[in-house]
């Protein structure tokens, strides 16, 4: 039976080149960075390196570079710190939209028990937020925006350039989740006005356990972690050097074929839509073009979300309904409801996200097995039944 690993948005395999890159500072340079003698400073320097190859992917300065163990502490770091910064000014206020990752939106339900006043904005059926409505948000209360930069489950790329620009007007803190962005489309904070940006290696094949924070120059964030001097007193704890010097390889091998890989992976992915389209009762979530280049998702009605991902992976096909930080819930995804969908459409959710890795002949794999699995899941469906009733008296 053929294996398609499709849910890249998940996690990715993890690249020779960072394996091969990170297997010496598990064997010969496995010195603690902060020792003295030739072999800490061994692991110092590659530590150093990698700060540099992931500023230098997002043009930014290598000393606005603090690494973390992943984008849900990257997040929750930059907006705590924010928020803390507010509060000292008397500014409580923080502007969000209704589709953001749960690292984000848990972070800030605990902000609202310590007395913040968040403001979720909507989305459009297209997925994506208006500029003009988080220009309206802010208040002079306002201390932050967190936006993310494109959404995890759907895919869709927010106009990141035009909200940082207001909020730089504004004089307000803007911060992105770009864990789903980053290797896969281009970030550039600076021109893009982005003043935090988290990510999270395991999404552009470096390790898991690794991320980082860019935090632009002269944002004093309060410490993440006390009892050391690494990552400039705010994070103490001894580095993960595999995990950077993996980090490190696989950002600057992302951006560097990032073209190449969007177009090759934006082609497979159109090759699902069309044929997953023919499928009667379905639709795309998200808008068609402001993507990423690999999501697929879309919702099948009359269908059990996650009976449909056990029977593809019978198929030998790996897929998800949404983030796989929320497999484990029997609620509708958020994110599909944010945008209009009513529950038990929502409840019939596929997500397949692509890589460079897939081929021509996953995505044959995937269009040969997935109609009959539907067709069979509806053969079963109350739902359908009622569905297809509906039909006939409107017909």
């Amino acid at each position: 039976m053929r294996f398609v690993y499709a849910d890249n948005g998940a996690t990715t395999p993890v690249s020779k080149k960072v394996v091969e890159a990170i297997i010496p500072y598990m064997t010969e340079h496995y010195g603690n960075p902060s020792s003295l003698y030739e072999i800490g400073q061994t692991a110092h320097r590659a530590v150093e390196k990698a700060r540099q190859q992931v500023a230098a992917a997002l043009n930014a300065d290598a000393n606005e570079i603090y690494f973390t163990s992943g984008g849900s502490e990257a997040d929750n770091w930059a907006i705590r710190g924010a928020a803390l910064l507010g509060a000292k000014k008397g500014k409580k206020h923080i502007i969000t939209s209704k589709i953001e990752h749960h690292a984000v939106l848990h972070t800030l339900d605990k902000l609202e028990k310590e007395g913040f006043t968040v403001t979720y904005l909507d989305v459009y059926d297209n997925g994506i937020v208006k500029a003009e409505d988080v220009e309206k948000a802010i208040t002079d209360e306002t201390c932050l925006v967190t936006i993310m930069f494109a959404n995890n489950e759907i895919g869709t790329i927010q106009p990141i350039e035009e909200i940082g620009a207001i909020c730089r007007s504004k004089g307000v803190l803007f911060h992105t989740d770009a864990v789903q962005a980053v290797g896969h489309v281009k970030v550039d904070v600076k021109q893009q006005n982005i003043d935090m940006l988290s990510l999270s290696g395991h999404k552009f094949h470096a390790t898991k356990g690794i991320g980082a924070l860019y935090c632009k120059k002269g944002i004093r964030l309060p410490n993440l972690i006390e009892g050391g001097a690494q990552e400039k007193g705010r994070r103490a704890g001894t580095e993960n050097v595999p995990g950077i010097v993996g980090l490190g390889v696989a950002i600057t091998d992302m951006c560097e074929n990032l073209e190449e890989n969007a177009k090759k992976v934006a082609a497979l992915r159109d090759r699902l839509f069309e044929g997953a389209s023919k499928i009667t009762h379905s639709r795309i979530n998200g808008d068609r073009e402001k993507r990423l280049p690999g999501n697929f998702s879309m919702c099948f009605e009359g269908v059990e979300g996650e009976s449909l991902l056990l029977m593809l992976d019978f198929k030998g096909v790996c897929a998800s309904s949404g983030s796989a930080c929320t497999s484990g819930s029997l609620d509708p995804s958020h994110v599909l409801l944010a945008i209009g969908l009513k529950h038990e459409v929502a409840h019939g959710s596929l997500r397949l996200s692509l890589s460079e890795y897939n081929t021509d002949e996953d995505v044959d794999h995937i269009l040969e097995v997935l109609p009959p699995i539907i067709e069979r899941l509806r053969s079963m469906s109350p739902l359908w039944d009622h569905i297809m009733e509906q039909e006939k008296e409107i017909n």
